[in-house]
């Protein structure tokens, strides 16, 4: 009996490990390692040795995969398509491939990335607004859960080398400190190698980067010139990474998730580049509308009957600009253009690599012109784009005086600056539709421009593809290609069902009908619903070329917006608002609406404004601690995990050994841009509030510091709220030695990518003062500091 019970024991064991091994090799990731082919003995005499062999999970000459997507490019600027910003490598992808002219993003980027790199619709993967004001809602937390693997995990698991460059965006803003956790950061989902930043942005020319999971310094030079700039240095990263991937695993594909920073703000790029553009734009952003609609029905990229729809009443035409501002919204325009060309350009110098390597026939590209449409967050035209993210308003003329203060016209686009083109320039290249980056219910806000091409596998055809899609389907359409079963288990996590669909059966039939039913859209509750040729959708509370606080924003609901309906099979570009005709079908819209977002964790409805300065900027991500104690200088600490000082009120606390002829900065957060910086020059002791370069709010001390140990105190005080007014107070040694108030604070954080220093300032320096001297690192002894909020 107990042999039988042993056999039977034996037999269920054997059953369900084959069970397992049957199970893991189709659903669940990652394969088990491959058993060994050889017998051991007792001794080496009686074993025989056979060497294991890995088994191939991916078809034979399984093709590599390179994803290019540009940031904040609406549908009207790329000349590939009828837009002005000459795109030379985009019409080499198109002019061997496929295009199509009906695929959309979310309208904001770490939505549409999370979107893209899961295959799921971003609410349903915690990302329904951008990392920096994620907030407690599971829609939008800014986690991707591990429920949703990404494209590089399962492709990685199949036997792809990945590698993930530039803007990341996908990483809770508090855990991307150096010390992690990495759970969540580029190799924490899938991606063997990344180099690139975090955060929404970055300077193009003092960026904060990261390789793998350690911080590290940019190159001085960059493309083979003598300066350096961020769009150049990721394409050198990538070509380096390609030709090593070619030398050590040639017998793998790769997939390589290239995303520069461009055309995000700041719009940095050098002036030979804007230079091309002079005097292209003189006749304003209304000319080139109508200039850029032409083109396009010219080129067959838009139907013949499409609509030109107007400007929005809340924003200003070009006539209506002083000829005495003329000039700057013109230059900003040019610098835009430069800064786009320049990023295609590097992506072209990618596919050359590749190219030279001898992969360019089994490569798919997929080349996806904007994780959005352009951005109008440089509101009336800006030097210092974060001013419309803490809801500053501000008037033209300051930020005319300040730029001259700086030198003029020559310096934007340079380190002095972070500049953002005016909203109308952002309209404009999202022609013929209504809408830019931020809006969910237009498709200026969310259509994308695509090329895809794969010489082996895709014949060229000029047709564009009108079959509507959206970035959920990229995942999908990979997956076919591979023959790849989107597995049930990764890591150990149940997977979430995909919400995207293959677009492979576009591939060779331009006029096929579209697989994509439904899609529904929504960005800080500008949002719509799409189903089989109809939209409806409803502008939610705020426009984003309108600065400052919208009124009645506490009071706004959406059980009370007004929402408009579009037939898109008669009307390609929402120009006919068909609510009043249809009301039946707009409430089922409506309906569906509601259902989709049941089913997409998208509840509340406006729940991603929460943590803005909007609603609760208190609420925005930030470090749990209230207190800090740094035993020694430190540098590199990212701004969205360091103290919020200019934010919050809070003491910091400063034990310093001051010498003869003291100079340098004792601490500095953030940078040129915007940012708060306690420095020593010249002995004097002197504090700088940089409100985004257009009000500098500077205190010094009385008296020189003495000589010696000193204790040195920043006393920071809001007089009501978050983003009203501060009064600082410098002392020394406890007695009071200066003050002074700062008209407005910050609300929401001075940039995206900077960091906090002690001793010294080495992202952009924050303040004029010592721009020549930066870093301007003390010269003296920095003890303990401590940092600590206050009510």
């Amino acid at each position: 009996m107990e042999t039988k019970k042993y056999v039977k024991l034996f037999f269920f064991f054997s059953i369900n490990v084959l069970s397992v091994f049957i199970v893991n090799a189709q659903d669940v990731l990652p394969f088990p390692p491959a058993p060994s082919a050889s017998q051991a003995g007792v001794t080496i005499e009686t074993s025989s040795y056979k060497k294991r062999t890995e088994p191939k999970h991916l078809p034979a000459n399984a093709p590599n995969i390179l994803i290019i997507l540009m940031d904040d490019a609406g549908p009207g600027a790329p000349s590939t398509y009828g837009g002005e910003i000459n795109t030379p490598t985009l019409s080499r992808v198109a002019n061997t491939g496929i295009s199509y002219n009906r695929f959309h993003s979310t309208a904001m980027c770490s939505p549409t990335r999370a979107s893209l790199l899961t295959g799921r619709n971003h609410t349903r993967v915690g990302n329904g607004q951008i990392a920096a004001i994620a907030n407690d809602f599971d829609g939008f937390s800014g986690t991707i859960p591990k429920s949703s693997a990404t494209i590089a995990e399962i492709l990685k698991d199949y036997g792809y080398n990945t590698a993930a460059f530039g803007k990341w965006h996908n990483t809770p803003e508090e855990q991307i400190t150096s010390k992690g956790p990495f759970d969540y950061w580029p190799t924490g989902y899938g991606f063997e190698y990344f180099y690139g930043f975090l955060a929404g942005e970055a300077s193009q020319y003092e960026p904060t980067l990261v390789r793998n999971t350690t911080y590290v310094e940019h190159p001085k030079t960059s493309g083979g010139h003598n300066y350096y700039h961020l769009s150049e240095d990721l394409a050198d990263d990538a070509i380096l990474w390609l030709t090593e991937q070619k030398a050590y695993a040639p017998e793998k594909p790769f997939f390589v998730y290239w995303a520069p920073g461009a055309a995000h703000g700041p719009h940095h790029v050098m002036k030979e580049w804007a230079d091309k553009y002079k005097g292209k734009f003189d006749d304003g952003w209304d000319a080139y509308r109508e200039r850029v609609f032409k083109r396009q029905k010219e080129k067959g990229w838009i139907p013949q009957n499409t609509l030109l729809t107007p400007r929005a009443e809340s924003m200003t035409s070009w006539a209506n600009i002083p000829e005495s501002e003329k000039p700057f919204q013109r230059r900003l325009m040019e610098i835009w253009a430069g800064f786009a060309e320049h990023a295609d350009f590097n992506a072209g110098r990618v596919i050359d690599e590749i190219e030279k390597l001898g992969e360019l026939d089994n490569t798919i590209i997929i080349y996806i012109w904007g994780d959005n449409g352009s951005s109008a967050e440089g509101l009336n035209g800006t030097i210092s784009e974060q001013l419309a993210q803490n809801a500053i308003p501000t008037k033209i003329e300051q930020h005319i005086t300040a730029l001259n203060e700086l030198g003029g016209l020559d310096v934007l686009g340079g380190p002095k600056t972070d500049n953002m083109f005016n909203a109308g320039w952002a309209w404009a290249t999202s022609t013929p539709y209504q809408g830019t980056k931020l809006q969910g219910a237009y498709f200026g806000g969310t259509r994308q421009p695509m090329a895809i091409s794969w010489p082996k596998g895709i014949k060229h055809d000029k047709t564009p593809r009108p079959q509507f899609h959206h970035v959920i389907d990229i995942a999908a359409t990979i997956y076919e290609i591979d023959k790849i079963p989107v597995p049930k288990v990764v890591n150990g996590f149940p997977q979430d069902e995909l919400d995207g669909v293959s677009m492979v059966y576009t591939f060779t039939d331009p006029k096929a009908p579209g697989t994509r039913h439904t899609q529904f859209f929504d960005i800080m509750a500008s949002r719509g619903i799409y189903q089989d040729g109809w939209f409806a959708s409803a502008r939610g509370p705020r426009e984003p070329w309108v600065g400052g606080i919208p009124k009645g924003i506490k009071q706004w609901s959406p059980l009370t917006d007004t929402w408009q309906l579009y037939n898109l099979d008669q009307d390609w570009s929402q120009a006919v608002d068909l609510a009043a005709k249809e009301p039946k079908k707009l409430e089922e819209m409506k309906a569906l609406f509601l259902t989709e977002s049941a089913k997409n964790k998208n509840l509340p409805i406006g729940g991603g404004l929460w943590s803005t300065a909007l609603y609760h900027p208190e609420d925005a991500p930030s470090s749990p601690l209230t207190e800090w104690t740094f035993d020694s200088p430190i540098k590199g600490m990212p701004e969205s995990a360091a103290p919020k000082l200019g934010k919050v009120s809070s003491t910091v606390s400063m034990d310093v050994e001051v010498p003869e002829n003291a100079n340098g900065v004792l601490y500095a957060l953030a940078g040129f841009s915007g940012g708060v910086t306690c420095y020593v020059k010249e002995g004097y002791l002197n504090y700088e509030f940089n409100l985004f370069e257009v009000q500098r709010t500077k205190i010094k001390s009385k008296d020189k510091l003495p000589k010696g140990k000193v204790k040195i105190e920043v006393e920071s005080k809001l007089v009501d709220k978050i983003g009203g007014a501060m009064n600082v107070t410098l002392k020394v040694n406890g007695a009071t030695v200066g003050h002074g108030t700062v008209p407005t604070a910050m609300s929401l954080h001075f940039t995206s990518n900077a960091t906090f220093d002690i001793g010294t300032d080495l992202d952009s320096p924050v303040s004029l003062d010592y721009f020549d001297q930066a870093p301007f690192s003390f010269n003296g002894k920095i003890g303990k500091t401590k940092i600590t909020y206050s009510k």
